[in-house]
C-alpha cells in the first residue's frame, strides 16, 4: 500500500472532528468559560458561601437572645380522703376527684461570655482563609487554562512544522524518484529517501494525536466536553514584558494568596489562644418570663388557683475548677500556633525558592531565544540551498537530509524556547499574586446556583 493511502487511512477517523464546524477560542474567552464552568473554582466559591454561613449563626448563637413560649395542660381523676385537724376523726372521702391544671409562659434569656467577642474575630479570620482558599483555586486555574491554551498553539506550531518538513520530504521523494527512472541515480537513494519520507509522514500522525491529547486537555480545564473543537484564534505565542526578580518578591509577599491564607491561619491560631483564656473570665445570663397558670380541683380548700406576672434575674457564672482540660486546650493550642509559625516561616522560604527557580529558567530562555532565532535564520538558509543543490544534482541525499533535519531541529527549538518562556512567565505571575492583571477578570466571581 502506497505512503498517501496510508496517511489517508490514518486520517480519515480524525477528519469528521477536524470538519466539524469550530468556535472560535481566544485566551480571554478561555478564561471566562473555566471559571464559569471549572467545578473547582465552583467548589471553592461554595466552601467560602458555607463559612460565611458559619459565621453567620454563630452570631446569632453568640450575640442574640433566645425566647421561648411554653404552653402547658393537664388532666388528672383521683380517689381523695382528706382528714382535717379540726376533725381527725372523720376524714373526707372524695371518689373521682377531678383537677386540671393550664400554664403558658414566655421565657427570655439572654447571655454574654467575655471569649464571645474573640470568637466572632477568629470566624472572621477563618472566613478570610475560605474566601482566600477560593482566589487561589481560580488563580491555579486561570494559570492552568493559560498553560494548556498555549501548549495547545504550540503543538499546532509543531504541526506546521512537521509539514512543512513533510513537504521537503516530498519534494526530495519526487527528485530521487525522477533522477532514478531517468538513470541518473541509484535505487539506493531513492529508497532512502522513501524512508526518510515515511518517518517524516509517522511524526506528522504522531502529532496529530498530541494535538488531539491537548485540545481533550484545555477542555477538562474549561468543564466542556472532550471532543469540543474549538478554533485557536491565535497562531503564535506573544512574550510579555520583561519580569523583574526584586518586583516579584515585592509583589509575592504582598499578594500571593498562599502566603496571605498562612498569615491568617497564624492569626487564627492566636486568636484561639485568646479565645480559651477569655473563658476563664465571668460570664453573664439575663433572664426574663412571663407566667399565667389556672389550677382547678375538686378537692382541697382551693378549688382554682390562678397566678400570672413577670419573672426576671439574672446569673453570673465562674468557673472554678474543670478537672484542668482547660488548661490542656489552652497548651495545645499554643503547640498549634508554633506549628503555624512554623508552617508560614517554611512557606516564605518555599515562595522564594519556588520564584528564584522560576525565573532562572526564565531567564535562561530568554538568552536562549536570541541564539535559537540566530540559528533557525541560519538552517532555513542552509536547507533551501540544500534543496536547490540536490535538485541540481550537486549535493547528496544525505547532505540534503542533514539540512532538513537541522532546520526541523532548531524551528522546534525556536518555539519550545518561546512556550517555556511564556510558561514560566505565567508561573512567576501566579506566585506574585499577579496573575489577574493580565486579563480582565480580576474582579471575576462564579455566580452562586
Amino acid at each position: 500500500m502506497k505512503i498517501g493511502t496510508l496517511l489517508l487511512a490514518f486520517l480519515l477517523p480524525i477528519l469528521p472532528v477536524w470538519a466539524q464546524v469550530q468556535e472560535p477560542l481566544d485566551l480571554e474567552k478561555a478564561l471566562q468559560l473555566g471559571l464559569e464552568n471549572n467545578l473547582q473554582v465552583k467548589i471553592g466559591v461554595e466552601n467560602r458561601n458555607l463559612r460565611e454561613l458559619d459565621k453567620k449563626i454563630a452570631a446569632g448563637s453568640l450575640f442574640m437572645p433566645t425566647l421561648n413560649a411554653n404552653y402547658l395542660r393537664t388532666f388528672a381523676t383521683e380517689d381523695v380522703t382528706q382528714t382535717f385537724v379540726s376533725d381527725p376523726k372523720n376524714p373526707r372521702q372524695i371518689d373521682a376527684a377531678k383537677s386540671k391544671n393550664k400554664a403558658y409562659s414566655f421565657v427570655g434569656i439572654y447571655g454574654f461570655r467575655p471569649e464571645s467577642l474573640l470568637t466572632m474575630r477568629r470566624l472572621g479570620v477563618l472566613e478570610e482563609i475560605s474566601d482566600l482558599d477560593a482566589k487561589v483555586i481560580v488563580e491555579n486555574t486561570v494559570a492552568g487554562i493559560s498553560t494548556a491554551y498555549y501548549r495547545l498553539i504550540l503543538e499546532l506550531q509543531r504541526l506546521k512544522v512537521l509539514q512543512q518538513t513533510l513537504f521537503l520530504s516530498k519534494a526530495r521523494l519526487d527528485i530521487s524518484q525522477a533522477q532514478y527512472e531517468l538513470g541518473g541515480a541509484g535505487k539506493r537513494d531513492y529508497l532512502a529517501a522513501q524512508v526518510d519520507y515515511n518517518g517524516d509522514s509517522s511524526l506528522l500522525m504522531t502529532q496529530y494525536q498530541v494535538i488531539q491529547n491537548a485540545r481533550v486537555n484545555l477542555n477538562e480545564l474549561l468543564a466542556a466536553d472532550p471532543d469540543t473543537n474549538f478554533l485557536i484564534q491565535d497562531s503564535t505565542i506573544t512574550i510579555g514584558d520583561r519580569l523583574a526578580l526584586d518586583s516579584l518578591y515585592e509583589s509575592a509577599f504582598l499578594e500571593n494568596k498562599q502566603l496571605l491564607v498562612n498569615q491568617r491561619n497564624n492569626n487564627e491560631a492566636f486568636l484561639r489562644i485568646r479565645e480559651l483564656q477569655a473563658s476563664r473570665l465571668p460570664g453573664i445570663n439575663l433572664n426574663s418570663s412571663f407566667n399565667n397558670s389556672v389550677f382547678n380541683s375538686d378537692a382541697g380548700f382551693l378549688i382554682q388557683n390562678e397566678r400570672q406576672g413577670l419573672n426576671y434575674g439574672g446569673t453570673i457564672t465562674f468557673n472554678l475548677f474543670s478537672g484542668l482540660t482547660l488548661n490542656r486546650r489552652i497548651q495545645s493550642a499554643k503547640v498549634n500556633q508554633r506549628i503555624q509559625d512554623y508552617s508560614l516561616e517554611q512557606y516564605e522560604i518555599q515562595l522564594k525558592s519556588d520564584i528564584q527557580r522560576a525565573y532562572n529558567t526564565y531567564e535562561n530562555n530568554l538568552g536562549l531565544l536570541s541564539i535559537e532565532q540566530t540559528n533557525y535564520q541560519v538552517a532555513k538558509e542552509n536547507s533551501e540551498i540544500a534543496l536547490e543543490r540536490f535538485r541540481l544534482g550537486i549535493a547528496s541525499y544525505l547532505e540534503f537530509r542533514d539540512a532538513q533535519v537541522n532546520l526541523l531541529s532548531a524551528e522546534n527549538r525556536l518555539i519550545t524556547s518561546i512556550f517555556q518562556i511564556k510558561q514560566q512567565e505565567i508561573e512567576l505571575l501566579r506566585l506574585s499574586g499577579k496573575i489577574f492583571f493580565t486579563s480582565s477578570l480580576e474582579d471575576f466571581e462564579v455566580p452562586a446556583n
